[in-house]
Parts: C-alpha cells; sequence; structure tokens
C-alpha cells in the first residue's frame, strides 16, 4: 500500500527535478563567447620591441600622432562558457555576449582556427599594402612594405594598416600629417580597391581606443549605430566606407577645411 505524502513532501520532490535543471543550466556549456576590450596598437610605431610598418624602396618621413588599430579579447574556441557566465556579462558594458560561430569558424579544431585567423591577418595586409600604393600611385614591383603585429589575427586591421603606410610615405600630401598629431583609433577591413568593411565588435573597439587616448575613431559606415550603443564621452566617430574618404575626412579633419562626416 502506497503511503500519501504531505504538501511539503510533495513540493519537495517535485522541486528536485526543476532544481537538477537549473544547475544544468547553470553550468552546462552554452553556444556562446565572452568578449571584452582588447589591445591596441599603433601602426606607426612599435609593438613588442618591432616596428609595425617597414618601408623599402621609397622615402619614408617621420610622423607625429598615432593610428591605433583595435581588437577585441574574447574567450577561446574550446572555452566552456556556462549560463552565470552569460548572464553577468549581459548586463556589463564592458563585455559582450556574442554566439560562438560569429567568432570562430564552426567545426574546427583550436589549431585550425588559429591558421585561419593568421591567414585571414596575412591577407588583410597584403590588401592593405596594394591599397595604400595604389591609392599613392606607386608600384609595388619597387616598393617593398613588411607589416608585423604580434598575437593580432583577423582583416580588422587592414583599414589602419593602410592608413599607416600612406602617413609613412606621404602624410596628407602636403607635409603634415593624417593624424594631425592626434591619437586616432580604428577599425575595418579593406580591399585593394579601397573599400572598407564592417568588422563587427565595435562597441568595445570603442572603449579600447578612449583607455588607450584616442580622441577619434574610424568606423565602418553601417556599424556607426552599434558604436554609437557605448560610445565613451570625448570620442568622435567618424564613418568610412573607403579609403579615399578616410583620408579625406583626416585631413579635413586636420585642416579645419572642409566637412567631417559624423555617425
Amino acid at each position: 500500500m502506497l503511503s500519501r505524502l504531505t504538501r511539503p513532501q510533495a513540493v519537495a520532490v517535485c522541486a528536485l527535478p526543476v532544481v537538477a535543471l537549473v544547475a544544468t543550466a547553470l553550468f552546462a556549456p552554452l553556444p556562446f563567447a565572452l568578449a571584452q576590450p582588447g589591445m591596441t596598437a599603433n601602426v606607426l610605431g612599435e609593438n613588442k620591441g618591432a616596428e609595425v610598418i617597414t618601408i623599402s624602396g621609397a622615402k619614408t618621413r617621420p610622423t607625429s600622432g598615432q593610428l591605433r588599430m583595435t581588437t577585441i579579447e574574447a574567450t577561446g574556441p574550446d572555452t566552456d562558457v556556462a549560463l552565470g557566465d552569460v548572464f553577468d556579462s549581459w548586463f556589463r558594458t564592458d563585455r559582450a555576449v556574442m554566439p560562438h560561430d560569429a567568432v570562430y569558424p564552426s567545426g574546427q579544431s583550436v589549431k585550425e582556427i588559429e591558421k585561419h585567423n593568421t591567414a585571414q591577418m596575412k591577407e588583410s595586409q597584403d590588401a592593405a599594402t596594394e591599397a595604400a600604393l595604389n591609392y599613392l600611385k606607386l608600384g609595388d614591383d619597387k616598393v617593398k612594405v613588411m607589416l608585423k603585429l604580434a598575437d593580432v589575427g583577423g582583416p580588422s586591421a587592414g583599414l589602419l594598416f593602410t592608413l599607416g603606410i600612406i602617413d609613412k610615405l606621404n602624410g596628407d600630401g602636403a607635409g603634415g600629417d593624417l593624424t594631425g598629431g592626434r591619437t586616432i583609433a580604428g577599425t575595418g577591413t579593406i580591399d585593394a580597391d579601397g573599400t572598407v568593411g564592417a568588422v563587427g565588435g565595435v562597441a568595445l573597439k570603442t572603449q579600447a581606443a578612449k583607455r588607450d587616448g584616442a580622441t577619434v575613431f574610424l568606423v565602418p559606415e553601417e556599424e556607426c549605430s552599434d558604436a554609437k550603443a557605448e560610445l565613451p564621452k570625448g570620442l568622435r566617430l567618424i564613418p568610412v566606407t573607403s579609403l579615399k574618404g578616410a583620408v579625406s575626412a583626416l585631413t579635413a579633419l586636420e585642416s579645419g577645411k572642409g566637412s567631417v562626416p559624423a555617425c
């Protein structure tokens, strides 16, 4: 004969599966990556003891100011992210929760992902060099550019690499610097024809830029709304769609003549 449970006993028994489910949800790995503002590097200077941009076959010029490429720092591709981690990051302005597949290619090992990111960086560097030399109408058969940036992968430094090459070779074209002596940061992919593309993570990158002294941030135009979402006070956004537009905006900002686009 079965005995009847009291109400408190019944509630306790029913609660056990719920508690188990909640505990599982809290600690089970989820398909997300957590990101935060990462390192920045001045492409006109050194990174970890080595010049970021080295040019041979053409005369270079001394530069002032900084052009800082920006990054985000994400949890590793094999890091387990639990619900508690997601909940904590969701309500912080200096953290972001991103689908794992938006950060890392799906179905690949850690080594494969590292190889993929390295290849993307190499392609970005080649495109940046070609875009800069095309803009300056210089042949790449004589001018050689070497780009070196330790421990960074992906294509998002393309625009800043290109601007750095142009600044070292030609400045603003009238004897001044593209930076106007400012610390200018930014992000964006670059194609050989000078087209600037979106990259993701711009809200975190603006925070990294402000932290490292930037007052101006170049952002792919289609990501203006994302960049404005958590924009640090005192950081000016300049939207860009092309290399020509980026150079024009910087020279207008430097000279005080002409219009400077805004998000």
